[in-house]
């Protein structure tokens, strides 16, 4: 058997949930009796150091917490570099993707009215959105919010969200638009008008002077027509 304190102290670490004393003494291998003991003495002795942690009886489980006189310690720790707040852009899409889940990039793009690729990858990176699937017309990955979201907006399912979807347009709507985003290019420039044409003083086909060709005939090669933009 393993050394009960060091051991339970090992499991707790890395416990994610309150975890009760049958449940520990099965882990560690020792009698429930022993294990119930060890913790109770655990405690006190982490109160008595003072030390940053404290081990609590909660939920029928026990679980390593961060004492609470350093509750601003690791308030500023856990928030540095965590306080850039999401921007009007990010907060619109992620608001349109909330309320019209599983949706496609585009759509999100065509009720917004704008490209919306650098701030779904901006969600995706802080675990508000994920990937749902595809759809079987299009092929588009589709995307929906996670529960991370619900948290953080301190909701437990959709179902809670403000009724604002009737303010947003209906994907029927926005068919046409995202076939006229999708198949539009650019009108090609209207060319300028050459003027009159002179008069040729021989044949178009006459060789000048020491017998070389004309400079405009022979197999000449097509100009660019340029790059189509899709």
């Amino acid at each position: 058997m393993a050394d009960l304190r060091p051991s339970l102290e090992a499991i707790l670490m890395v416990a994610d949930q309150a975890l009760d004393k049958v449940t520990l003494a099965s882990a560690v291998g020792h009698p429930v009796d022993a294990v119930e003991e060890a913790l109770t003495d655990l405690a006190r002795e982490y109160d008595e150091q003072r030390r940053g942690f404290e081990l609590r009886a909660v939920a029928g489980g026990w679980r390593f917490y961060t004492r609470d006189d350093y509750a601003g310690v690791v308030e500023t720790f856990v928030l540095e570099g965590q306080q850039a707040r999401l921007t009007q852009a990010a907060l619109e899409t992620l608001a349109v993707v909330a309320y019209k889940q599983p949706i496609s990039r585009a759509r999100v793009s065509a009720v917004r009215g704008v490209n919306v690729d650098g701030v779904m990858r901006t969600l995706l990176t802080r675990g508000l959105v994920e990937e749902a699937g595809q759809d079987h017309e299009t092929g588009a990955n589709l995307y929906r919010t996670t529960a991370y979201f619900l948290e953080r907006i301190g909701i437990s399912s959709l179902d809670e969200l403000p009724d604002l979807a009737p303010y947003l347009p209906d994907m029927d709507d926005l068919e046409d638009e995202l076939v006229a985003m999708s198949s539009s290019t650019p009108e090609p420039p209207a060319e300028p008008d050459p003027g009159p044409v002179p008069e040729p003083d021989a044949e178009p086909d006459a060789e000048p002077a020491h017998g070389h060709p004309a400079p405009h005939s022979g197999d000449g090669t097509e100009p660019d027509a340029g790059t189509e933009i899709g």
